[in-house]
């Protein structure tokens, strides 16, 4: 009831420093109301109608005063600093901008504008409004309870038309960062009064503040719009900044603080040893950390798996970015996310970030059933029998039991089954080959399978599958070796195995899930610089080009990407010119998709290297306007291609332009010199 209710605001703490003294005046008033609470329960009489009306009515503004409350203490500080200049209709009676101001947008906000405009001062008209109502006079309470609940009616009647004085330059940094465009940098010191006053100055408060944005959107049915996507982008130049200003950031909060303002601060930010720039897809949506173990959810978006799983631990069942419902709570490991990560941070010579080892699979937290345990002894049984419907059969059964879940892919590798399955896939039965190779696949999911498998020579007979299988065999073969390849030291036995010609040539006659499984190994593959070579070698520079310009375009993402890391290896860069590629690519780059875009410009760099016919080409295809309009929207990748390519070709032009002003002056120099020599 009442005493409930108000019991729950008493528990609610910690406000952000954005509400402070207004949240805490707010629950220190309700409190002072329990004394009255207690009194009416103890009434035996009826109470009045109209007073039975008051309460419930009371009831209900403090169900909604404690809703404002818990989000004033668990919610995003950067939303509460925007949402109190709503609250605040003028400031020495000049009108003060609010969040329609800042954000300047007509899509629907994270919460509906009016709400958030009156939400405080709304719950403090409703409990003036129901205390009022309530006839003191007909109870039967203490004379000094009535009189404590006059104060704090009083009270509510003085806050309803107060409000303190905010705080302009903070304002003032917030409005500046709202409205400035996505490729200006920001003011340092901007940052840096922010980071403080809002307290985002630890890697603690920082993580709370991503999951306290995530969390506002869940609530508000899923539809963020350009206010969560501008706030999100602020608390990205925080972290950025704060980052950089403490490099031992992952410290705990309290024994560091941002360094004073000095030129020497600056020179950290702005100086030589400035970190590179995360790409966002690199980053987890909810910690914008660069991501050291990424993971799929249901809803196919990527998040940090420590990350994700504080999501979901607090109960909720939507996907943080789309706001989707969660089909189901698997984390399935992003291996190529993974893998392009580590590939960007050796680009960048920087150290890739070590997976954390709680993230591992633990063998104490599997623990099968003794009777699922005598299930698996029985199927190994038969998988080592010479009869081949049995040896068919028992492959079939631990295709889906390792399907299933990490527990079973544990007990099936720790019972013995990988020597066993590798042994197999020799078999010329058909379908036990396409069952062993499928087990394989399955089991390898665990990462601690993986060694298990490749320390059982399972690579050459997974090869022999993906040559002479059937086609469903040679697809999960192809699996198997894309999922074996995430350790990089496999990447080079893998290689070394012959598997690279026959994954190009499933690239090229594969069904549709076949050319997908084909060219994400390929692509994992050739993150190693040796197998760049074999991989050109077996072909599939023609068969990129084909899948690029075929009807339907269902590879032409996976085709681009293999070419950009490809691009790089001289036999490559020979062979895509050869293929007549610069009309396709530079086609890609003004009408592909943002990736695509990139990934094409990227391919357009090692191309043009030190090779004037392609720049020749390239300019006389119109390039340059495309590059312009890559650098200005293109993603950050995709920029800093774009801009190396326009510096290439600017100096290329001026080149060609110096070379006929020569040209010009000599002729003209000969024509002048063959007219004096006529007589």
């Amino acid at each position: 009831g009442l005493i409930d209710a108000v019991n729950q605001i008493a528990s609610i703490g910690d406000y952000s420093c954005a509400v402070k003294k207004e949240y805490c005046n707010l629950a220190r008033r309700l409190k002072l109301l329990t004394p009255m609470f207690e009194e009416i329960r103890e009434i035996k009489e009826q109470i009045p109608e109209e007073t039975v009306k008051a309460l419930v009515s009371l009831k209900e503004a403090l169900v909604s005063a404690k809703e404002l409350l818990i989000f004033g203490s668990e919610g995003s500080k950067i939303y509460l600093r925007g949402m109190w200049w709503l609250l605040v209709p003028s400031v020495n009676g000049s009108e003060v901008f609010g969040l329609d101001d800042i954000f300047q947008s007509t899509s629907a906000p994270v919460l509906e504008r009016k709400q958030i405009m009156h939400k405080f001062h709304e719950v403090t008209a409703r409990l003036e409004q129901a205390l009022s109502r309530i006839s003191h006079e007909n109870l039967d309470i203490l004379e000094e309870v009535k009189e404590q609940v006059e104060l704090v009616l009083a009270q509510f009647r003085r806050a309803k038309g107060r409000v303190d004085v905010p705080d302009v330059e903070l304002y003032e940094d917030l409005l500046s960062l709202y409205n400035k465009s996505n490729d200006a940098a920001a003011d340092p010191e901007v940052l840096r009064r922010l980071a403080e006053k809002l307290q985002l100055v630890g890697i603690a408060e920082l993580m709370q503040e991503s999951l306290a944005l995530h969390e506002m959107v869940s609530a508000s049915g899923g539809d963020p719009g350009a206010i969560f996507e501008k706030m999100s982008n602020l608390l990205k130049e925080i972290k950025d900044f704060v980052q950089t200003e403490n490099p031992n950031l992952d410290a705990p909060a309290r024994e560091k603080n941002l360094p004073p303002s000095s030129s020497s601060a600056q020179t950290t930010a702005v100086g030589n040893h400035k970190a590179p720039v995360i790409p966002d897809d690199f980053r987890c949506p909810i910690s914008l950390e660069l991501m050291k173990d990424p993971v799929i959810v249901s809803t196919g978006q990527t998040y940090e798996r420590s990350c994700i799983e504080k999501w979901l631990e607090q109960g909720h069942r939507t996907c943080p970015k789309t706001q989707q419902t969660l089909s189901n709570p698997a984390l399935t490991p992003n291996y190529v996310l993974r893998s392009l990560i580590a590939q960007w941070c050796e680009t960048n010579g920087i150290d890739p970030p070590k997976r954390p080892s709680s993230s591992q699979p633990s063998k104490t937290k599997f623990a099968c059933s003794p009777a699922e345990l005598t299930k698996i002894q029985i199927l190994l049984c038969k998988l080592s029998s010479s009869n081949p419907e049995d040896q068919r059969t028992a492959a079939g059964e631990i295709r889906l039991l390792a399907k299933r879940n990490a527990d079973n892919r544990v007990a099936i590798a720790e019972a013995g089954a990988i020597p066993l399955l590798v042994k197999i896939l020799s078999t010329p039965d058909s379908r036990t080959q396409e069952h062993a190779v499928t087990s394989l696949l399955n089991l390898s999911i665990c990462e601690d399978n993986k060694g298990s498998i490749i320390s059982s020579g399972a690579v050459p007979g997974i090869v022999q599958v993906l040559k002479k299988g059937s086609m469903e065999a040679r697809e999960n073969a192809a699996a198997t070796l894309f999922s074996l390849s995430v350790v990089d030291e496999n990447k080079v036995a893998i290689g070394a195995s012959g598997a690279i010609p026959p994954l190009v040539t499933l690239l090229s006659e594969g069904t549709q899930r076949g050319k997908k499984d084909a060219a994400t190994a390929l692509f994992n593959l050739c993150i190693y610089q040796g197998n760049k070579g074999k991989t050109v070698r077996a072909g599939v520079i023609p068969t990129l080009m084909r899948l690029l310009t075929e009807p339907g375009g269902g590879m032409v993402d996976e085709a681009l990407a293999i070419l950009a890391i490809l691009a790089s290896h001289p036999e490559a860069k020979s062979a895509i010119g050869a293929a007549k590629a610069m009309p396709v690519l530079v086609d890609f780059i003004g009408n592909g998709l943002p990736r695509n875009k990139e990934n094409a410009a990227a391919v357009l760099v090692h191309l043009c290297a030190g090779d004037q016919q392609h720049l020749a080409d390239a300019e006389e295809l119109g390039v340059m306007g495309h590059l312009v309009d890559l650098a200005q929207n293109g993603t950050d990748r995709g920029k800093r291609k774009a801009a190396q390519l326009l510096q290439r070709l600017s100096r290329f032009v001026e080149q060609q332009k110096r070379s006929q002003s020569q040209a010009e002056a000599q002729a003209e120099q000969s024509l002048s010199q063959s007219r004096a020599q006529q007589p």
